[in-house]
């Protein structure tokens, strides 16, 4: 069988049994590596190429047979994946037990700005709760109480003195009120916030890491990134957590730049380039780019306490810093995948910025 000059008269690696032209073709996601792509269809190519089959179930067993096995071959564009495995972290994240596990009780007592926001937050509640504003926030002088506690127990000092009037101008506390509702720890009732008995327990260490999960989980299901910042949306950031993390178990035992897993992530799904516009400011991978160290190490895996950052300034929003896991990373999420050796490269036509 001999294709066009694209393979678009190959069979479709899907293994469907239709020609590419007729099935795939045009319809790959943004987490599918276009090298990946042309990679499996020269290795069709060459695996049809001199075959003669007696019926078309013998083909479609070959197909199948085929397919399956590159589905399970580690690639060095997803850092030691397979196809396969990529495909479940991205799509199946928490019903890939064979792949990764979530444990629902901490072995360490666990530490993060989040847990460190929330212990805060409950105190404050505590038995006879807090007065909601007329917006529906929580109170002023709480809110500076608050922020002035967060610095004072290993939090970063971000905002100047007087410039908290609202609790929004505390995001990072505007943003645990939120995970905490969405977890079923605080709510409101009678214009009150008042901890539910979950979240009561869980100003203690013990309750701490039983609770720990629960909040990761809640960040990772629910609670939309982008609300962070003003990027574009890139739904597939959060999406593909799952993959961050893996680098973060993989490459994070020493302190690296964070171009290195930009160069990781990029090089695993390069098309994500073409659903972001150029700006006047820069260009579509500088954006991606920002985006990806700012919404995904900075709110993510910092924030949550599953790596921890080094600058070279105090800058808050200073891109160029180095990353480390932390002992939490290891606790939160288990993976039962074979570590990978592959050292990410910068993909063709993609420069580090």
């Amino acid at each position: 069988m001999e294709g066009g000059d694209e393979g678009r008269d190959d069979l479709c690696p899907c293994g469907s049994g239709k020609k590419y032209r007729h099935c795939c073709q045009g319809k790959e996601r943004a987490s599918a590596s276009s090298s990946v792509l042309s990679d499996t269809m020269r290795e069709f190519r060459r695996a049809l190429a001199g075959n003669e089959f007696a019926s078309e179930a013998e083909l479609q067993a070959f197909v199948q047979d085929l397919n399956e096995r590159l589905g399970r071959r580690p690639l060095d564009d997803f850092c030691g994946l397979s196809p396969e495995q990529m495909h479940r972290l991205l799509y199946f994240p928490f019903d890939s037990p064979q792949l990764v596990t979530f444990p629902t009780r901490l072995g360490i007592p666990p530490a993060a700005p989040l847990l460190t926001l929330f212990g805060l937050l409950a105190k404050g509640i505590g038995e006879e709760g807090l007065k909601a504003t007329a917006r529906g926030n929580l109170p002023r002088k709480f809110v500076q109480r608050a922020a002035s506690a967060f610095e004072r127990e290993g939090g970063y000092q971000r905002y100047a003195p007087g410039s908290i009037r609202t609790e929004p101008d505390f995001f990072e506390l505007h943003v645990t009120r939120l995970v905490a509702e969405l977890a079923g720890l605080i709510r409101k009732s009678k214009g009150r916030f008042l901890l539910r008995p979950d979240g009561r327990a869980a100003v203690t260490d013990s309750g701490a890491a039983a609770l720990w999960p629960r909040l990761f989980l809640t960040y990772v299901r629910d609670f939309n990134w982008a609300y962070w910042d003003a990027y574009p949306a890139l739904p597939f950031l959060q999406q593909s957590f799952l993959f961050t993390l893996y680098l973060l178990v993989v490459y994070g035992d020493q302190w690296r730049p964070v171009t290195f897993y930009e160069d990781a992530f990029l090089g695993a799904f390069p098309r994500l380039l073409e659903e972001v516009a150029p700006v006047s400011y820069g260009t579509s991978e500088s954006l991606i780019r920002r985006c990806y160290s700012w919404r995904v190490f900075e709110r993510f895996a910092s924030f949550i306490g599953l790596a921890e950052i080094k600058r070279g300034s105090n800058r808050m929003l200073d891109h160029n810093f180095q990353l480390r896991s932390t002992p939490l990373l290891t606790e939160t999420v288990s993976f039962r995948i074979t570590a990978a050796t592959v050292v990410p490269t910068p993909p063709a036509g993609v420069g580090r910025l």
